[in-house]
């Protein structure tokens, strides 16, 4: 276990990220007042230094409610995603969701650990 997840009894803190399997997963997950979507494709190493930074954050912020999509075993699933809140597809895309809506997203190397805090952090 990463010495960064908080445990109780033994057990592992950290808020269960959600895999989108279906549009219907994207659905329930959107009536979150806030999550935080990652899309990311298992075969590209720019996916995978982002994949990091995305870990890195989960790890400093475990209770924060976050969605996975593989683009490549649910790539019918991540277009739709595009279609329906309007932010074209990239891979890996990192979209912070409110209400529902897409305030935020960045992709490829603009996925950092320092600007997923500042997309978290509450607005005035």
């Amino acid at each position: 276990m990463s010495p960064n997840r908080e445990t109780c009894a033994g057990h592992d803190r950290r808020m269960p990220e959600r895999v989108l399997r279906s549009v219907d997963d994207y659905e329930r997950v959107l009536r979150l007042p806030r999550v935080l979507l990652f899309k990311h494709s298992p075969v590209c190493p720019i996916s995978a230094a982002a994949r990091e930074q995305y870990d890195a954050w989960r790890a400093e912020l475990p209770d924060v409610p976050t969605a996975f999509v593989d683009v490549i075993a649910a790539r019918a699933v991540a277009r739709e995603l595009a279609e329906r809140c309007g932010v074209r597809h990239q891979s890996p895309q990192a979209i912070l969701f409110e209400q529902g809506e897409p305030v935020w997203h960045a992709s490829h190397d603009a996925i950092t650990i320092g600007a997923l805090h500042a997309a978290w952090a509450p607005r005035c």
